[in-house]
This record gives structure tokens, C-alpha cells and sequence, in this order.
């Protein structure tokens, strides 16, 4: 692993630290590309248990590198973030997530594919796709509104808006919300330890029926989702949201109808 994700594993728990802090852990191709092969990992190696991924100095991760997405987005669904997504959704071994402070864009989407998810009371959520003339991700049009419900998801999808710890927990994103940084890694590490300590194939086998039954529509939308962002990346919205972006002003979606 470079020293932009960080791997610990001990006591059968493998630790992804995002570590890019002067960029809020801003996710770039390299950055997506090393956390697939790290989960592709997780699931070949029988010492591992289970998965906890965090960020690190209060921020879990601002999402996309939008540097690096505007000169060079993804291109087809082969690009490095629809691999991690893919591999994220198809993991057999249980997956944590502990959210300190931001977690934008894929950085709340990527939640809605993990088994268990903590946050402390900085957290602050956002998916921000309609504002950037994009569409959801990471099947998060299925999985958003099936946890908080359908006109909650829509609220949360079409405002755009910033959303913070309480809401979080009230809709069934986090489990629990924990008083700071320091105290979230405890839970998150007390817990997974929990699961590492149980039978193994008990453990995958009860993950495999809890997903049981939105496997295939989880998959397909995956896929669609992907198509259509793809093809939203070219949209005139889009092109005028993110050079609205690079030059640092509010964006002028007046003329689009």
C-alpha cells in the first residue's frame, strides 16, 4: 500500500486508513485502485476477518479528487472507482466504517455498502450529484431510499443539502454516534474485534442471507447507475458545474430546461 492509504492488521482486523489530509483524503484513481486490491485482499487471505476503513485527523473523505475528475474522469465502468464499488458490494467478509468529520459525495454512497457504520458527532454528509448535473451512484437510488425511506432519500438526493450526525443515526446510516474521533476508532475496533472472534463461516454466511435478496438489483443497479453517470459527465450541466468549480464561483444552470 502507498503511504496514501494506510494497512494495518492485527487480532484478524485489517485497518484502510485514508491518508491524504491536506486534501481532506480526496479519492484519486491510484487511491481507489489500492483499496479494490486491499479488499481483494481481505477476501484471499483467511487470517483476515474483518475490514474497518476510516479517515484520519477528523475527515473520513471529502470524495472525488475534483482536480483529477475534471482533467481526467473515469471512462467506462473498467475505471478504478466502479472496481472498488464492485468489489465493495460483493465482499463476503464484514465491513466497518467509521465517519469522523466530512464524508462527501462517495464518501456517504460507499457507506450504504458496508455492513456497519459509526460516525462521531462532527460527521457531516452530503451527496451533492444533482448540484454537479450528475445522478446517484453506487446503487444509492435503491439503497438510500429502502434505510431512510422514500421522501427522505429524495430530500437528502435532490437538495443536495449537508447532513449531520443526528440525521445520520435517525435514518439508519450510522448505528451509533460516538463523542469524538478517538472514541470512534475504540468502537469501531471494539466491535470488529467482536466479529473476528466468532466462527468465521458463521459470520459469512449470515452476511451472505442478509444480502441475499437485493443482490441481483443491487448489481444491476450498480451498472445502470454507472452507464448513466458516465454519460451525465458530458452533459452540458455538468461541463458547467465543474468549470463553475475550477474558477471557484456559483455555477448558472439558468439556460438548462
Amino acid at each position: 500500500m502507498s503511504s496514501l492509504i494506510l494497512s494495518d492488521l492485527q487480532q484478524g482486523i485489517l485497518t484502510l486508513t485514508f491518508n491524504r489530509p491536506d486534501k481532506k483524503h480526496a479519492l484519486t484513481h491510484a487511491m481507489y485502485s489500492e483499496l479494490e486490491q486491499a479488499l481483494a485482499q481481505a477476501e484471499s487471505q483467511p487470517e483476515i476477518r474483518v475490514v474497518v476503513v476510516m479517515g484520519s485527523q477528523g475527515v473520513f473523505t471529502a470524495g472525488n479528487d475534483m482536480g483529477e475528475f475534471l482533467n481526467n474522469p473515469p471512462q467506462n465502468l473498467d475505471s478504478p472507482v466502479f472496481r472498488f464499488l464492485d468489489r465493495l458490494s460483493n465482499m463476503s467478509k464484514p465491513v466497518i466504517m467509521a465517519v469522523s468529520g466530512l464524508a462527501i459525495g462517495i464518501g456517504t454512497t460507499m457507506l450504504l455498502h458496508a455492513d456497519i457504520v459509526y460516525c462521531d458527532a462532527t460527521a457531516k454528509f452530503q451527496l451533492p450529484f444533482a448540484r454537479l448535473g450528475l445522478c446517484p451512484e453506487a446503487a444509492s437510488s435503491v439503497l438510500l431510499p429502502r434505510l431512510a425511506g422514500f421522501q427522505r432519500a429524495s430530500e437528502i438526493l435532490l437538495t443536495g443539502q449537508v447532513f449531520d450526525a443526528a440525521k445520520a443515526q435517525n435514518i439508519g446510516l450510522v448505528c451509533a454516534v460516538l463523542e469524538d474521533e478517538s472514541a470512534l476508532r475504540e468502537h469501531a475496533r471494539r466491535q470488529a474485534l467482536a466479529i473476528a472472534v466468532q466462527p468465521a463461516p458463521a459470520i459469512r454466511l449470515t452476511k451472505q442471507l442478509l444480502k441475499k435478496a437485493d443482490k441481483t438489483l443491487i448489481a444491476e443497479t450498480l451498472r445502470h447507475e454507472g452507464e448513466l453517470f458516465l454519460a451525465r459527465l458530458h452533459s452540458p450541466e455538468a461541463k458547467e458545474a465543474l468549470e463553475a468549480f475550477r474558477e471557484k464561483r456559483q455555477p448558472d444552470f439558468s439556460r438548462f430546461h
